[in-house]
Order: structure tokens, then C-alpha cells, then sequence
């Protein structure tokens, strides 16, 4: 298993009760084969460019330890959200 980072863009609109539906969603996915070691929340922030015609965007940070074959599935996941603009995953030397 590796350390993995995944940092996401949320759409600012959100509630809270929705942004914690989200991070569930996806620490669901990452608990089935690995372990979420932190989840941040930075809130929002604007955008150095619009995305889906957004400014800002609500910030979330989620580190986690998992198998690669799991990451893909976060990322499918990822992809097909509405709520997700845009997030990148990297994998942590740590």
C-alpha cells in the first residue's frame, strides 16, 4: 500500500451537509482497501481561472493510504461527481 494525496474543488454552493455527503462518498471508497489518515477542510478560496463558469471553489484535502488499484476508483468516482470541479491525486513519499 502508498500514501496518496488527493486535493478537490468543490463547487462553493454547496452545504455543509453536502460537502460531508461527498467526503464520505469518498473516504467509503478509500476505507474498503486502505485507511484515511487526514481530511481537511481549507474552505473556500478563488480561482487563479473559472472553472465550469466558477470563481471560487471549496477546497478539501484528503490523505489516505490504499492500494493503486483503489485510486483509479476514487478517480472514477471523482470524474462522474457534479459537485467535484476539478482534483488531482499524487502519491506521497512519506
Amino acid at each position: 500500500m502508498n500514501n496518496y494525496e488527493t486535493v478537490l474543488i468543490l463547487n462553493k454552493n454547496l452545504k455543509d451537509s453536502e460537502i460531508d455527503a461527498v467526503t464520505n462518498k469518498l473516504t467509503d471508497i478509500v476505507i474498503r482497501e486502505g485507511k484515511v489518515k487526514e481530511v481537511e477542510k481549507l474552505g473556500v478560496k478563488r480561482l487563479a481561472y473559472e472553472v465550469r463558469k466558477q470563481k471560487e471553489g471549496y477546497y478539501l484535502v484528503i490523505n489516505y493510504k490504499t492500494k493503486p488499484d483503489n485510486v483509479y476508483k476514487l478517480e472514477r468516482v471523482c470524474r462522474i461527481t457534479d459537485e467535484i470541479l476539478k482534483f488531482i491525486t499524487v502519491k506521497r513519499e512519506d
